[in-house]
């Protein structure tokens, strides 16, 4: 009875420390992790989806508001910044790998970015969903930190863009593997880069657990949609609203 009580206190200590939630988030990405490598990386075991999973549910089961539990993932959701910093060292590597690829790949990046944003806000559209859930849309299609940043600059909700971006982020990840295959691309460089364009960072690293070569593709292809979409979507924003 002694011993209940003290794990008693000491979990309503712990549970008080900003720092419990950093600890749930990095345990349940390992666990992600650990089952997407037993799983020989099958796609359906994405890490960052099987971590979602488990926080979300563990969060819920403790009764965590979402405000307490930012105060200790805020600590990595600041590493998001100098993540997005350090998309400079893809694309300097790809450069120069650009010079008998640019058209395809630039082709690529413009083709995916369009059809990335129409076919979103279009299917919420005849949907006849929300305004701001609309308008988180338009952003969605780039990596997590920057469409954050556009949804401030164009007026929506950065937090409900971020849950977009990366369940676009997740799926794309599973998915892609399996159309790939199906469409028989079998180059990493052309596997890669359509990851990149579509799946974010999630996707982005995925690619890396099996090819270093589509790795680098997806992040050059990453950064280079983060930079051209915080160019042109404010602007495509503006012109349809």
């Amino acid at each position: 009875m002694i011993e209940q009580n003290s794990i008693t206190e000491i979990w309503v200590y712990l549970s008080g420390s900003p720092l419990v939630a950093l600890f749930i988030t990095l345990v349940a990405y390992q666990i992600g992790l650990t089952a997407y490598q037993r799983t020989k990386r099958n796609p359906l075991a994405n890490p960052v989806a099987i971590a979602v999973i488990l926080v979300a549910t563990f969060t819920h089961l403790i009764d965590m508001p979402y405000d307490k539990y930012f105060q200790g993932a805020q600590f990595i959701h600041f590493l998001l910044g100098s993540a997005t910093v350090a998309l400079a060292i893809p694309i300097y590597r790809g450069v120069g790998s650009l010079k008998n690829r640019a058209i395809p790949l630039l082709t690529a990046l413009l083709t995916g970015g369009a059809i990335a944003i129409a076919s979103g806000v279009g299917i919420a559209t005849l949907l006849g969903a929300d305004k701001n859930i609309i308008g988180a849309l338009y952003s969605k299609s780039v990596t997590a930190p920057i469409a954050m940043g556009i949804a401030d600059r164009i007026g929506t909700s950065p937090t409900l863009t971020a849950i977009f971006a990366v369940c676009t982020g997740i799926l794309g990840a599973i998915l892609a593997p399996t159309i790939l295959n199906l469409l028989r691309i079998k180059p990493w460089w052309q596997r890669g880069f359509p990851i990149g364009v579509a799946a974010h960072g999630i996707g982005a690293s995925s690619a890396f657990s099996i090819s270093a070569e589509a790795g680098t593709y997806a992040s050059l292809a990453m950064g280079l949609h983060g930079i051209l979409g915080s160019i042109a979507i404010p602007f495509i924003y503006k012109l349809f609203n």
